[in-house]
């Protein structure tokens, strides 16, 4: 196909802003899919996407749309995730096009994730097309949202597109706008054949199956292709489009977007940001590929049956071909045995992980409480990684610890700018700057002039440790759900932080243990064994929950022994027989307080993630 009848564009927007459902009518529009086959959120596929009703996965297709010229143009869309946690996939989906939808929700106007999509785009130099979307509604708002628009980002007010994807009025003037808009696919047609893959899955007939950029020359169903980064050549399975499923065709050419089916079984032979090459002419040079995600937040992962370790690695390292912002490492623990040290993008990510692993793959699993990865500064002058407390090596050993920091981004109604304020200085935060977005609209009073209700941008450094603890929730709870985040890693910073280890019956258990802050470790450590105390179930003995810095104990609570009474037959009679029966009862109960196991349910390991939640 000539690239200059090509489209490539995806669809951004902050969560729940309906990026989904204008994809929807996209597809009916280009009758890609039939109105008998046709659902709410088509493209969302996975169980987990439409049971909370957001995207989880980037997903592309393939359409064909007359334009009012009649001219027939092939549409290639991405609709990304809108939740921080997966922008790693829109900066993915991002380096596929050359142009972008920027959705923005007509009544809740711009939010925190339009703002870092819309700066994302930018750095990949696309073609913004800003579309006001839910126009419908009788609480929209569109005089005023137009005007935070061309405010925060510099368009012009007959840029803006108003449309409603539900009731579809509007979405045929954006396929226009698209056609208009957006630059055709550059590339060289004739040169040696170059992809870049974008995203892959696993399928157990056609192995590996790579979804593919072609930006030079084209890619065959009877090529062999070559992968630059590692050299491994393979026979072509099949090559195709989505449009929407995976749909068979002898060949893609430049500009086009589609899936390679590579043969490949091993996780490692096909990567994504690698470059795909033919085997008879190669490229001389791949592709620039993608900047490594760094995950942001550890935890653990254990089966509860020991036996079941080696499926949790089979089941990790196929979600790892499908998300490449998840890593693992295996590692061991005396409480909880085998299993592996995983790293997430956040907290909503090591959610979803979670339960795609116990859906997907039927696993029952354990998930210790979450850290961070903290770069420790020995006496020796090296630099290490520490991504769990289990890592951290020995006071003696160690010259600073220093927590990764984040950038933070709040967009909220400048009403809760108080509380806004007092909970970030609760978590040893520092202020950057504040920016009222003022919108254009109608006071109260009827007059004519700004809106009553502005909103504001407020820019904060916080400790990334600090986000793990409820925060999510403080923060919808202080402004009525009306406030959004995004974040950005800004490095990290030296801090007087302490390891605090839990024991449990005079024993360490290492996936409890946290590092903190020396302010405030006594008092966390205290509402840690707290919780524990009505979380970890009775024994026959009685269990000791400690909290430790190094050797000093800083709390304790004492989980009650389950009692018999022994003397239950006695009615009356010589006291030296209570006495021998109260005597036995305490050598057995003392006999299994040394050879008793005591089980940590999952509860525990939730209950640190609730610590800081009242501050």
């Amino acid at each position: 196909m000539d690239p200059s009848r090509i489209r490539n564009f995806c669809i951004i927007a902050h969560i729940d802003h309906g990026k989904s459902t204008l994809a929807d009518r996209f597809l009916e529009i280009t009758g890609t899919v039939r109105a008998g086959d046709m659902k709410a959120q088509f493209l969302d596929q996975m169980d987990l996407e439409r049971e909370r009703g957001i995207t989880i996965k980037g997903k592309a297709v393939t359409m064909s749309h007359t334009a009012p010229d009649g001219i027939t143009y092939q549409f290639n869309l991405i609709d990304t995730p809108g939740h921080v946690d997966f922008s790693y996939e829109v900066s993915r989906a991002l380096a596929a096009c050359e142009g972008a939808l920027l959705v923005v929700d007509a009544s809740q106007g711009i939010e925190a994730q339009t703002i870092a999509n819309t700066l994302l785009a930018m750095e990949y130099d696309l073609e913004l097309i800003p579309v006001l979307n839910k126009v419908d509604l009788p609480q929209a708002e569109p005089e005023r949202v137009s005007a935070e628009i061309q405010q925060a980002f510099g368009f012009r007010a007959d840029e803006i597109l108003h449309v409603s994807a539900k009731e579809g009025t509007g979405a045929r003037e954006i396929l226009d706008a698209v056609v208009a808009r957006v630059p055709a696919p550059k590339g060289d047609v004739a040169g040696p054949s170059r992809s870049l893959v974008f995203d892959s899955e696993f399928n157990s007939y056609k192995g590996i199956i790579a979804h593919v950029r072609v930006k030079d020359g084209s890619i065959s169903k009877h090529d062999r292709i070559k992968v630059m980064s590692s050299g491994r050549v393979a026979e072509i399975v099949e090559v195709g489009v989505f449009s929407p499923g995976p749909t068979p065709t002898d060949i893609l050419e430049t500009g086009q977007v589609g899936y390679v089916a590579t043969g490949f079984k091993e996780v490692r032979e096909c990567t994504v940001g690698d470059t795909l090459t033919a085997e008879r002419s190669p490229a001389a040079e791949p592709l620039p590929g993608y900047v490594p995600v760094k995950p942001m937040v550890f935890a653990g992962l254990y089966p509860s049956d020991g036996e079941e370790y080696g499926n949790l690695r089979n089941a990790l390292e196929k979600l790892q071909l499908n998300d490449a912002s998840l890593s693992m490492e295996p590692e061991s623990s005396s409480a909880l045995g085998f299993g592996f040290r995983c790293g997430f993008l956040g907290l909503m990510h090591l959610e979803i992980v979670q339960e795609r692993l116990e859906r997907e793959y039927g696993l029952d699993l354990i998930v210790t409480a979450p850290s961070v990865a903290y770069q420790v500064v020995l006496t020796n002058g090296e630099t290490v990684l520490v991504d769990s407390p289990a890592k951290l090596p020995g006071p003696n050993e160690v010259s600073e610890i220093q927590e990764p920091l984040l950038d933070l981004t709040i967009v909220a109604p400048n009403r809760h700018v108080g509380a806004l304020m007092e909970l970030m200085h609760s978590r040893r935060s520092e202020f950057k700057r504040m920016e009222y977005i003022q919108g254009a609209g109608t006071r109260r009073d009827g007059s004519d002039g700004p809106g009553d209700e502005s909103r504001v941008v407020m820019e904060y450094t916080i400790p990334l440790v600090e986000l793990l603890a409820d925060f999510y929730n403080q923060l919808k709870s202080k402004t009525q759900g009306y406030a959004s985040l995004d974040y950005t890693f800004a490095g990290y910073r030296a801090a007087p932080l302490v390891k605090v280890d839990i024991l449990v019956n005079h024993y360490p258990v290492e996936a409890l243990s946290m590092i903190l802050h020396r302010d405030s470790a006594v008092f966390q450590g205290r509402k840690i064994v707290e919780k524990l105390r009505g979380t970890i179930p009775r024994q026959m003995f009685e269990v000791p929950i400690q909290a430790s810095i190094g050797s000093r104990v800083i709390a304790r609570e004492t989980v009650r022994a389950m009692r018999k009474d022994v003397l239950a037959k006695c009615y009356g009679g010589d006291i030296t027989r209570k006495r021998k029966l109260l005597e036995k009862q305490k050598e057995g109960k003392k006999r299994m307080k040394m050879v008793g196991q005591v089980e940590i349910p999952q509860e525990a390991f939730l209950t640190i993630l609730e610590v800081g939640g009242d501050s």
